[in-house]
Parts: C-alpha cells; structure tokens; sequence
C-alpha cells in the first residue's frame, strides 16, 4: 500500500513539474517577441530622435547663414515632406498616433489584413524621411507622435516573422504595447508610456497584457537610455516654496489651455476636410506653398520661435532668466502645428502643443507678475492643459510631464490642469483631434476595402 501511494506522489510530482515546465516554456515563447520589440523600439527611437535634431540643427545653420532662405527651403520642404507620404505612404502622414488607435480597432480576425496600410517597414521608412524633411523647412511638427507609430510597426512586423508553431500572440496587445514602448523610448517616460496605453488606447482590461507591457516599456526605455545616456526630456526646473495660492493661476492658465487646444484641434480638422476636396495635386501644391510662406514670413519678420517642435521655448522659459514670452506668441506656436499638421507631411503635434502650453503659461505668469519658481510651475501646468486639450488624455499627458521634469512634488498641480483643461475642451468639442482622425482612416480603410468588392462582384 505504502509502495502504491509513493508511485502515485511521484507520478503526480512528475506530471505536476512537466506541467510547470510547459506553462514556464509557454510564456517564456510568449513574452520574447515583445523583448525583441522593444529592443528594437529602443535603437529606432533614439536613431530618429537624432536625425530629427540634426534636421532642425540644419534649419537653424541655413537660417543664421542667410535668413531670406526660409522662403526657399520651407516651400521646397513642405512641398517634399507632403510628396514622400503621398506616393509612397499615404498612411505615414500626421503624427501617427489616430494610425495606431485605428489599428489597434482593426486587430480583429475579419479586419487585421487592412493594420498593413497603417504599420509596416514602409511607413517606418518615410515616417521618418518626411518628418526630417519637413522639419528641415521649419515645419512645426515633433517626432513624440511618429515615434509610437514606428513602435507600432515594428511590433507587428515581429508578430508577423513568427513562425506557425509559435504560441499566438494577440496582434492588438502586440501593437498597444509597442505604441507604450514608442511613447516611453521616445520621451524616457516609462510611466508615461504605460498610461497611454491604458487611457488612450485600451478598450480592454489591463491584466490582460499587463506584464508584457510593463517589461517592454522598461526594455524600451533602458535601451534607449543605454545608447543616449540617462536624461530627462527637458531638465530640473525649480518650483520651491510655492505656495497653495498658485492653483488659481494653474486654473486660469489650464481653462485658457483647454479652449486653445480644443480651438487649434477644430480648425486642423477643418482644414483636413477642406484639402479633401481639392482634386489635383496643383491644388494641394499651391496650398503647401502658401502655408510655408505664411509661416516663413512671421518667422523672418516677426519672431522665429513659429520653426521646429518648439523645445527651446520650453528650455529657455523654465531655465533661465528670460521666462516672459511676447503676447503673440502663443498664437504663433498654434498657427505653425496648424499649417504643418495639415500639410499632408508627417509630424507630430505632442512637442508641439507642450510648447504652446508653456508659451501661454509664461505670458500669463508675466502678466500677473509671479515669481521664478510659481512662473515655472505655471508653465509646466500649461503644457499639460495643452497637451490634453489635443489628446483629451489628462493623467498621460500629467504624468508625462512629470517624468520629463522630475517634479514629483507637482502630482497634484499637473493633474489639476489636466482635468481642468478636459473639462474645459469637452465644451468646444465632443472629440479629440486623434479620434476624429482615428474616425477619418477606419472609413478611408473600410470604405476602400468596400470598393474594391463591389468591384470583383
């Protein structure tokens, strides 16, 4: 009897660590295509964010050596940015995150062919040529949002090289857990990343993939760090001794913000569905061509703070003395997102919309006279208002800006303005510029995919 119950423990031992080692194979099988993708996210990440610098560093040089040659690059720059999308990628355009959001809707078994147009090695290639070209001209774009939607492709081209007799990986956690590495390579914010991909992008629950997210954001970031250095995205701003009183101007600005934002995401939407509706591509050369000037003139006349993502506004306001901008602005860093955005170009609106939100908190804070540091809580406040008026995604773009700054004693001011400037956007528009845009590709996708079946049949 004893002889029976010790072969009966063993066989059970046996099959119970067979059973442990196929679970441990299953999910270590499980969890290498998202280290793979992460790494890879990694060093694209870093590589684009060099190019994009040298772009605007080339910029700057053609401009300090001849300033009338803004009138000559911008247009040929626009012109060329819009050209490269249009024949090549016509899915690369804009920033890339409504791709993602749309892609990550398609990720079901009768729709995920079409996630193709929208992620793949193409769109990774001329993401980044058209951007850099663009910029190059003055164009004021970032390279935040086409950051995630190059994650986004490289995620699923390695979901796609996987062989049959690996276990099946879902294609949507796949691309919204690329889209949170691009986000956190791109800014070196890991918490950050996470949050997008649950505010922003999940419609399902968080346990679901929580552990392939949480190690290829952390992958991701590390990556980039180890090729770039440790960094923050822009720096140690000083906010001591700032007193409860500052919430009154965090509301006034983030209440300002919000309109702004919601106001800027109106008009770009208008200005895409008006370019639908020109039929030749003179049509849409001509309008490139107005639009670089517009932006070229203001810069040569006026101010050159209307060129590039921005990020200098956000340096020079927070670190050093010279933190009060000129009232215009503010206006300035909406009018160039809205004829670069809109180009037809690709380019993203997050550096772009930080750097708005910091212009306006500056002129606000000069008009109320506050002191360095509440004027620098004050900026920060306002480029998270303004980033969530764009994306509608307060506590990302909160903690987003708490990690490129390292102020965590700012939580609750930071997401303040973020819910502040929601509530203030939902007001002017029901829908965020990236869901519109999300919208506008799922019917472009599905109405073309209609087309051609009434065309077989």
């Amino acid at each position: 009897m004893l002889r029976i119950f010790l072969y009966l423990r063993l066989s059970i031992k046996k099959s119970f660590d067979n059973l442990q080692n196929e679970k441990l194979k299953h999910n270590l099988l499980q969890a290498i295509p998202f280290w793979i993708g992460s790494l890879i996210t990694g060093v694209f990440a870093v590589l684009y964010a060099q190019i994009f610098t040298w772009g605007e560093r080339l910029m700057n040089f053609i401009i300090d050596w001849n300033a009338w040659m803004i009138f000559i690059i911008a247009p040929i720059s626009f012109v060329l940015s819009w050209w490269l999308v249009k024949e090549f990628a016509p899915y690369a355009k804009g920033s890339g995150i409504p791709q993602v959001m749309a892609a990550v809707e398609l990720a079901n078994p009768k729709e995920h062919y079409k996630i193709r147009h929208l992620l793949s090695v193409k769109i990774i290639i001329f993401k980044i040529l058209s951007s850099v070209a663009l910029v190059i001209g003055g164009g004021a774009v970032g390279r935040e949002g086409p950051t995630i939607q190059i994650a986004g492709s490289v995620f699923r081209k390695v979901n796609e090289l996987l062989p049959d007799w690996w276990p099946k990986i879902s294609k949507k956690n796949m691309i919204m857990t690329g889209a949170a590495a691009g986000l956190s390579a791109a800014f070196n914010t890991p918490l950050g990343g996470i949050v997008f991909a649950v505010e922003e992008l999940s419609k399902t629950h968080i346990n679901y993939f929580k552990t392939a997210l949480f190690t290829a954001v952390i992958i991701a970031g590390l990556t980039a760090q180890t090729l770039a250095g440790s960094y923050l995205y822009l720096g140690y701003p000083k906010t001591a001794d700032v007193g409860l009183s500052i919430m009154f101007p965090v509301i006034l600005v983030s209440g300002i913000c919000g309109i702004f934002a919601s106001q800027l995401s109106v008009v770009m939407l208008k200005i895409t569905a008006w370019k639908k509706r020109l039929k030749t591509d003179k049509a849409h050369i001509a309008f490139l061509v107005l639009s670089a000037l517009i932006i070229a003139a203001l810069a040569f006349f006026v101010n050159r703070e209307i060129l590039g993502s921005g990020k200098e506004i956000m340096e020079r306001t927070l670190f050093t003395a010279n933190k009060h901008e000129e009232w215009y602005i503010p206006f300035f860093r909406m009018i160039g997102p809205a004829l670069s955005f809109t180009s037809g170009g690709s380019g993203g609106i997050f550096a772009p919309a930080l750097s708005a939100g910091a212009s306006v908190g500056s002129v606000i804070s000069g008009w109320i006279h506050l002191t360095p540091n509440e004027t620098n809580v004050v900026i920060l406040a306002g480029m998270v208002a303004f980033l969530t008026g764009i994306t509608r995604a307060p506590f990302t773009s909160a903690i987003i800006v708490l990690e490129m700054t390292d102020r965590h004693s700012l939580i609750f001011h930071l997401m303040l303005a973020g819910m502040v400037s929601s509530l203030i956007s939902l007001m002017v528009s029901r829908r965020s510029l990236y869901d519109s845009l999300k919208i506008s590709f799922l019917k472009d996708l599905r109405g073309s995919d209609e087309n051609n079946q009434q065309k077989i049949r």
